[in-house]
Protein backbone atom coordinates (compact mmCIF):
# COMPACT_ATOMS: atom_id res chain seq x y z
CA UNK A 1 0.00 0.00 0.00
CA UNK A 2 1.74 3.75 -0.77
CA UNK A 3 2.23 5.63 1.74
CA UNK A 4 0.14 8.59 0.15
CA UNK A 5 -3.00 5.78 0.29
CA UNK A 6 -2.16 4.40 3.88
CA UNK A 7 -2.57 8.15 5.02
CA UNK A 8 -5.80 8.88 3.46
CA UNK A 9 -7.35 5.29 5.30
CA UNK A 10 -5.40 6.80 8.49
CA UNK A 11 -7.80 9.91 8.25
CA UNK A 12 -10.71 8.62 7.00
CA UNK A 13 -10.83 6.15 10.37
CA UNK A 14 -10.08 9.05 12.81
CA UNK A 15 -12.78 10.78 11.11
CA UNK A 16 -14.83 7.72 11.41
CA UNK A 17 -13.37 7.48 15.22
CA UNK A 18 -14.26 10.73 16.20
CA UNK A 19 -17.68 10.87 14.52
CA UNK A 20 -18.60 8.18 16.36
CA UNK A 21 -17.78 9.06 19.72
CA UNK A 22 -19.05 12.56 18.93
CA UNK A 23 -22.67 10.78 18.69
CA UNK A 24 -22.21 8.70 21.54
CA UNK A 25 -23.50 11.59 23.50
CA UNK A 26 -26.68 12.21 21.47
CA UNK A 27 -27.83 8.92 21.21
CA UNK A 28 -27.19 7.82 25.11
CA UNK A 29 -28.77 11.01 26.33
CA UNK A 30 -32.37 9.28 25.17
CA UNK A 31 -31.48 5.98 26.06
CA UNK A 32 -30.80 7.00 30.10
CA UNK A 33 -34.80 7.83 30.25
CA UNK A 34 -35.38 3.93 30.11
CA UNK A 35 -31.66 2.50 31.00
CA UNK A 36 -29.69 3.32 33.75
CA UNK A 37 -25.88 3.79 33.37
CA UNK A 38 -24.43 1.30 35.39
CA UNK A 39 -26.68 -1.13 33.38
CA UNK A 40 -26.11 0.71 29.66
CA UNK A 41 -22.64 0.48 30.59
CA UNK A 42 -22.80 -3.47 30.82
CA UNK A 43 -24.87 -4.21 27.63
CA UNK A 44 -22.70 -1.66 25.58
CA UNK A 45 -19.55 -3.69 26.99
CA UNK A 46 -21.49 -6.53 26.48
CA UNK A 47 -22.14 -6.31 22.24
CA UNK A 48 -18.36 -4.59 22.21
CA UNK A 49 -17.27 -7.62 24.32
CA UNK A 50 -18.75 -10.40 21.66
CA UNK A 51 -17.44 -8.28 19.02
CA UNK A 52 -13.11 -8.25 20.17
CA UNK A 53 -13.77 -12.19 21.13
CA UNK A 54 -14.86 -12.70 17.23
CA UNK A 55 -11.55 -10.19 16.39
CA UNK A 56 -9.14 -12.11 18.33
CA UNK A 57 -10.51 -16.36 17.53
CA UNK A 58 -8.30 -16.42 14.26
CA UNK A 59 -5.04 -15.70 16.44
CA UNK A 60 -5.55 -18.81 17.71
CA UNK A 61 -4.56 -20.00 21.53
CA UNK A 62 -2.21 -16.94 22.54
CA UNK A 63 -4.20 -13.84 23.06
CA UNK A 64 -6.79 -16.38 25.53
CA UNK A 65 -3.51 -17.73 26.96
CA UNK A 66 -2.75 -14.48 27.77
CA UNK A 67 -5.68 -13.26 29.31
CA UNK A 68 -5.58 -16.06 31.75
CA UNK A 69 -1.76 -14.73 32.94
CA UNK A 70 -3.03 -11.33 33.67
CA UNK A 71 -6.90 -11.82 33.97
CA UNK A 72 -6.76 -9.99 37.67
CA UNK A 73 -4.23 -6.42 36.21
CA UNK A 74 -5.98 -6.75 33.05
CA UNK A 75 -9.86 -6.50 34.49
CA UNK A 76 -8.72 -3.71 36.65
CA UNK A 77 -7.43 -1.60 33.75
CA UNK A 78 -10.78 -2.62 32.16
CA UNK A 79 -13.28 -1.66 34.83
CA UNK A 80 -11.94 1.49 35.55
CA UNK A 81 -11.75 2.24 31.73
CA UNK A 82 -14.60 0.79 30.82
CA UNK A 83 -16.66 1.15 34.14
CA UNK A 84 -15.93 4.05 36.20
CA UNK A 85 -15.28 6.13 32.93
CA UNK A 86 -18.32 4.87 31.23
CA UNK A 87 -21.01 5.45 34.18
CA UNK A 88 -19.43 8.52 35.44
CA UNK A 89 -19.55 9.78 31.85
CA UNK A 90 -23.66 8.76 31.37
CA UNK A 91 -24.08 9.99 34.89
CA UNK A 92 -22.84 13.13 33.89
CA UNK A 93 -24.63 12.98 30.48
CA UNK A 94 -28.00 12.58 32.79
CA UNK A 95 -27.79 16.07 34.24
CA UNK A 96 -25.92 17.81 31.03
CA UNK A 97 -26.20 17.99 27.54
CA UNK A 98 -24.57 15.90 24.81
CA UNK A 99 -22.50 18.71 23.18
CA UNK A 100 -20.87 19.35 26.75
CA UNK A 101 -19.51 15.90 27.37
CA UNK A 102 -18.01 15.88 23.77
CA UNK A 103 -16.14 18.87 25.47
CA UNK A 104 -15.12 17.23 28.29
CA UNK A 105 -13.66 14.03 26.87
CA UNK A 106 -11.54 16.26 24.44
CA UNK A 107 -9.96 17.67 27.03
CA UNK A 108 -8.46 14.00 28.17
CA UNK A 109 -4.86 13.89 26.48
CA UNK A 110 -4.16 17.48 28.63
CA UNK A 111 -5.37 16.01 31.65
CA UNK A 112 -2.93 12.88 30.69
CA UNK A 113 -0.19 14.79 30.90
CA UNK A 114 -0.82 16.52 33.91
CA UNK A 115 -1.20 12.90 35.63
CA UNK A 116 1.96 12.27 34.44
CA UNK A 117 3.15 15.13 36.05
CA UNK A 118 1.47 13.93 39.30
CA UNK A 119 2.81 10.21 39.09
CA UNK A 120 5.47 10.29 37.41
CA UNK A 121 7.28 13.70 37.80
CA UNK A 122 7.16 14.52 33.93
CA UNK A 123 6.69 18.14 34.15
CA UNK A 124 4.58 19.45 31.01
CA UNK A 125 5.86 22.18 29.10
CA UNK A 126 4.57 25.97 29.85
CA UNK A 127 2.82 25.94 26.88
CA UNK A 128 0.89 22.45 27.66
CA UNK A 129 0.15 24.40 31.29
CA UNK A 130 -1.44 27.46 29.72
CA UNK A 131 -3.35 25.60 27.19
CA UNK A 132 -4.96 23.21 30.16
CA UNK A 133 -5.96 26.26 32.10
CA UNK A 134 -7.39 27.52 28.76
CA UNK A 135 -8.78 24.42 28.20
CA UNK A 136 -10.91 23.63 31.69
CA UNK A 137 -12.04 28.03 31.53
CA UNK A 138 -13.93 27.20 28.37
CA UNK A 139 -15.03 23.98 30.15
CA UNK A 140 -15.89 26.33 32.89
CA UNK A 141 -18.29 28.77 30.53
CA UNK A 142 -19.53 25.88 28.60
CA UNK A 143 -21.28 24.42 31.80
CA UNK A 144 -22.46 27.63 32.09
CA UNK A 145 -20.75 28.44 35.39
CA UNK A 146 -18.69 31.63 34.81
CA UNK A 147 -21.86 33.31 32.62
CA UNK A 148 -24.73 31.91 33.98
CA UNK A 149 -26.88 29.30 32.98
CA UNK A 150 -26.38 27.24 29.58
CA UNK A 151 -28.66 25.39 27.41
CA UNK A 152 -31.33 24.06 29.91
CA UNK A 153 -31.39 27.58 31.83
CA UNK A 154 -29.22 26.07 34.30
CA UNK A 155 -25.71 25.17 35.48
CA UNK A 156 -24.57 22.14 33.99
CA UNK A 157 -21.57 22.32 35.88
CA UNK A 158 -22.56 18.85 38.51
CA UNK A 159 -23.15 16.83 35.44
CA UNK A 160 -19.59 18.31 33.50
CA UNK A 161 -17.75 17.68 36.80
CA UNK A 162 -19.04 14.00 37.22
CA UNK A 163 -17.91 13.57 33.95
CA UNK A 164 -14.57 15.44 34.24
CA UNK A 165 -13.63 13.44 36.98
CA UNK A 166 -14.44 10.35 34.95
CA UNK A 167 -12.21 10.54 32.17
CA UNK A 168 -9.12 10.23 34.99
CA UNK A 169 -10.68 6.45 34.86
CA UNK A 170 -10.31 6.28 30.87
CA UNK A 171 -6.40 8.06 31.62
CA UNK A 172 -5.57 5.29 34.19
CA UNK A 173 -6.75 2.67 31.21
CA UNK A 174 -4.51 4.38 28.74
CA UNK A 175 -1.60 3.69 30.95
CA UNK A 176 -2.01 0.27 31.54
CA UNK A 177 -0.73 -0.50 28.00
CA UNK A 178 2.77 0.31 29.02
CA UNK A 179 2.30 -2.43 31.67
CA UNK A 180 2.02 -5.07 29.23
CA UNK A 181 4.19 -5.11 26.44
CA UNK A 182 3.45 -8.22 25.13
CA UNK A 183 0.20 -7.24 23.86
CA UNK A 184 -0.44 -5.22 20.71
CA UNK A 185 -3.10 -2.74 20.53
CA UNK A 186 -5.85 -4.95 19.49
CA UNK A 187 -5.07 -7.49 22.14
CA UNK A 188 -4.81 -4.87 25.11
CA UNK A 189 -8.15 -3.14 24.02
CA UNK A 190 -10.26 -7.18 23.49
CA UNK A 191 -8.27 -8.59 26.53
CA UNK A 192 -9.45 -5.62 28.46
CA UNK A 193 -13.05 -5.57 27.95
CA UNK A 194 -13.61 -9.11 28.03
CA UNK A 195 -11.49 -9.32 31.46
CA UNK A 196 -13.92 -6.61 32.61
CA UNK A 197 -17.07 -8.04 31.32
CA UNK A 198 -17.48 -9.98 34.99
CA UNK A 199 -16.68 -6.84 36.87
CA UNK A 200 -19.34 -4.96 35.43
CA UNK A 201 -21.70 -7.67 34.82
CA UNK A 202 -20.97 -7.97 39.26
CA UNK A 203 -21.46 -3.98 39.68
CA UNK A 204 -24.73 -4.03 37.62
CA UNK A 205 -26.15 -6.79 39.70
CA UNK A 206 -25.10 -5.61 43.04
CA UNK A 207 -25.94 -2.23 42.57
CA UNK A 208 -29.60 -3.34 42.03
CA UNK A 209 -29.60 -5.36 44.66
CA UNK A 210 -28.43 -2.41 46.95
CA UNK A 211 -31.33 -0.54 45.48
CA UNK A 212 -28.66 1.71 43.85
CA UNK A 213 -29.80 1.66 40.35
CA UNK A 214 -32.60 -0.04 38.84
CA UNK A 215 -32.60 -3.10 36.22
CA UNK A 216 -34.08 -2.20 32.79
CA UNK A 217 -37.65 -3.74 32.19
CA UNK A 218 -38.44 -5.50 29.02
CA UNK A 219 -40.81 -2.07 27.55
CA UNK A 220 -37.50 0.14 27.81
CA UNK A 221 -35.38 -2.55 26.40
CA UNK A 222 -37.47 -2.38 23.77
CA UNK A 223 -37.69 1.13 23.58
CA UNK A 224 -34.08 1.40 23.39
CA UNK A 225 -31.94 -2.02 21.78
CA UNK A 226 -31.59 -0.22 18.79
CA UNK A 227 -29.65 2.82 20.34
CA UNK A 228 -27.89 0.07 22.95
CA UNK A 229 -26.94 -2.05 19.62
CA UNK A 230 -25.53 1.26 17.46
CA UNK A 231 -23.43 2.52 20.82
CA UNK A 232 -22.45 -1.01 21.55
CA UNK A 233 -20.86 -1.33 17.98
CA UNK A 234 -19.66 2.30 16.71
CA UNK A 235 -18.49 3.77 19.56
CA UNK A 236 -17.51 0.88 21.80
CA UNK A 237 -15.77 -1.08 19.13
CA UNK A 238 -15.66 -0.09 15.37
CA UNK A 239 -14.57 3.70 16.77
CA UNK A 240 -12.20 2.12 19.08
CA UNK A 241 -10.42 -0.06 16.15
CA UNK A 242 -10.59 2.99 13.68
CA UNK A 243 -8.67 5.35 16.04
CA UNK A 244 -6.23 2.40 16.75
CA UNK A 245 -5.24 2.08 13.09
CA UNK A 246 -5.48 5.41 12.36
CA UNK A 247 -2.82 5.96 15.06
CA UNK A 248 -0.54 3.25 13.60
CA UNK A 249 -0.94 4.88 10.12
CA UNK A 250 -0.22 8.24 10.56
CA UNK A 251 1.28 8.28 14.33
CA UNK A 252 -0.11 9.31 17.72
CA UNK A 253 0.87 13.22 17.90
CA UNK A 254 -1.82 13.10 14.78
CA UNK A 255 -4.15 10.92 16.26
CA UNK A 256 -4.57 12.83 19.25
CA UNK A 257 -4.94 15.44 17.29
CA UNK A 258 -8.18 14.39 15.75
CA UNK A 259 -9.62 14.53 19.28
CA UNK A 260 -10.53 17.93 18.28
CA UNK A 261 -12.95 16.51 16.08
CA UNK A 262 -15.22 14.86 19.22
CA UNK A 263 -17.26 18.26 20.04
CA UNK A 264 -17.31 19.57 16.87
CA UNK A 265 -18.98 16.45 15.52
CA UNK A 266 -20.94 16.67 18.34
CA UNK A 267 -21.83 19.88 18.13
CA UNK A 268 -22.99 19.72 14.02
CA UNK A 269 -24.69 16.43 14.60
CA UNK A 270 -26.59 18.59 17.78
CA UNK A 271 -27.17 21.21 15.05
CA UNK A 272 -28.73 18.83 12.82
CA UNK A 273 -31.45 17.98 14.95
CA UNK A 274 -32.40 21.38 15.51
CA UNK A 275 -30.48 22.01 18.89
CA UNK A 276 -28.12 25.22 18.35
CA UNK A 277 -25.43 25.68 20.75
CA UNK A 278 -26.28 29.38 23.08
CA UNK A 279 -23.45 31.88 23.33
CA UNK A 280 -21.85 30.45 26.31
CA UNK A 281 -21.28 26.58 24.69
CA UNK A 282 -20.15 27.90 20.98
CA UNK A 283 -17.59 30.60 22.93
CA UNK A 284 -16.46 27.47 25.66
CA UNK A 285 -15.93 25.10 22.77
CA UNK A 286 -14.05 27.26 20.43
CA UNK A 287 -11.88 28.17 23.59
CA UNK A 288 -11.37 24.31 23.87
CA UNK A 289 -10.89 23.31 20.43
CA UNK A 290 -8.33 26.14 20.29
CA UNK A 291 -6.25 25.04 23.27
CA UNK A 292 -6.08 21.28 21.51
CA UNK A 293 -5.08 22.88 18.60
CA UNK A 294 -2.00 24.61 20.52
CA UNK A 295 -1.09 21.62 22.61
CA UNK A 296 -1.17 19.41 19.56
CA UNK A 297 0.98 21.95 17.67
CA UNK A 298 3.29 22.48 20.57
CA UNK A 299 3.76 18.30 21.05
CA UNK A 300 4.19 18.10 17.36
CA UNK A 301 7.16 20.58 17.28
CA UNK A 302 8.52 19.43 20.56
CA UNK A 303 8.90 15.83 18.92
CA UNK A 304 10.35 16.87 15.57
CA UNK A 305 13.92 17.23 17.20
CA UNK A 306 13.74 14.08 18.71
CA UNK A 307 12.73 12.35 15.60
CA UNK A 308 15.43 13.91 13.58
CA UNK A 309 18.12 12.85 16.45
CA UNK A 310 16.45 8.96 16.41
CA UNK A 311 16.58 9.29 12.22
CA UNK A 312 19.96 10.57 12.04
CA UNK A 313 21.62 7.60 14.19
CA UNK A 314 23.56 5.29 11.81
CA UNK A 315 22.52 2.37 13.92
CA UNK A 316 18.75 3.11 13.98
CA UNK A 317 18.73 3.28 9.90
CA UNK A 318 16.60 0.21 9.42
CA UNK A 319 13.94 1.17 11.86
CA UNK A 320 13.36 3.78 9.94
CA UNK A 321 10.64 2.10 7.61
CA UNK A 322 8.52 0.90 10.81
CA UNK A 323 4.78 2.08 10.88
CA UNK A 324 4.67 5.49 13.14
CA UNK A 325 3.72 4.51 16.81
Amino acid sequence: MSSHRQRLLGIAALLLATSGWGSLFLVSKGVLHHVEPVWFTLIRYTVSALLFALLIVPRGAAPWRKLRLHAGPLALRGAAGFGVFSVMLLVGLAHSVPSHGAVIIATTPMTTQLVRWALDGVRPSRTALLTTALALLGVAVVSGLLFGGGATGASTLSGDAIAFVGTLGWVWYTRGMTRFPELDVIEYTALTVLAAWPVLLAAAVGATLLGWSAAPTLHGLRLSWQALLFVGVMPSAVSVLAFNYGVRALGAVTGTAFLNFVPVSALLMSAALGRLPTLNEAVGMAMVIAALLIHTASSRKASAPAAVRITDTPQNYRSCGAAPS
